[in-house]
């Protein structure tokens, strides 16, 4: 699944470059816009999923809820930023389907739910996930770093980046 690979690698490539046009300070600032959590926060958030795809593909389990919440991801920028070096390498290696177990919780209980799926399923979550949380983090950067150039399609849909386009095509 090339597609996939490449738009994972894709989104980790526009983080990286977001990332480091950010100071430290930046990075670790509280956004009065994103309810105090800063772009650190987000960004941590979002590669904590991809390392818990990572790590279950090694045992055949998948558990999101079972996450790092690595503060050292969200305070410093340079290990944050070869954390996503490491993982754009995990996932450009990859290029095998397998199935695995996905164990969730949706209740206040400690009852876990198992699902069987896939790691290209997962992967294809994990893009999403990303983007939902670039399109938050985008608003934080325009916050707290106004100056940093993200890309038109940081944060944004590959269906809506379609649409837009077909839309520009249809006006002209």
């Amino acid at each position: 699944m090339s597609q996939l690979i490449h738009a994972s690698r894709s989104i980790l490539n526009q983080l990286s470059d977001a990332i480091k046009q950010l100071t430290d300070n930046e990075f670790v600032l509280p956004s009065q816009t994103l309810s105090g959590s800063s772009i650190g926060q987000h960004l941590r958030h979002t590669l904590e999923f991809f390392i818990c795809l990572e790590k279950g593909l090694a045992v055949g389990v998948i558990n999101y809820d079972k996450r790092g919440h690595d503060k050292a991801i969200e305070t410093d920028r340079e290990l944050a930023l070869n954390v996503i070096s490491r993982i754009h390498s995990f996932v450009g290696k990859q290029t095998e389907d397998k199935m695995l177990i996905l164990e969730a919780s949706y209740n206040s209980e400690s009852e876990i739910a198992s699902v069987t799926t896939s790691y290209f399923r997962e992967l294809t979550y994990n893009i999403e996930h990303a983007v939902h949380h670039m399109a938050i983090m985008k608003i934080g950067i325009r916050e707290v770093a106004d100056r940093v150039t993200l890309s038109s399609d940081f944060g944004v849909a590959a269906s809506t980046v379609r649409y837009r386009k077909e839309m520009s095509v249809a006006i002209i």
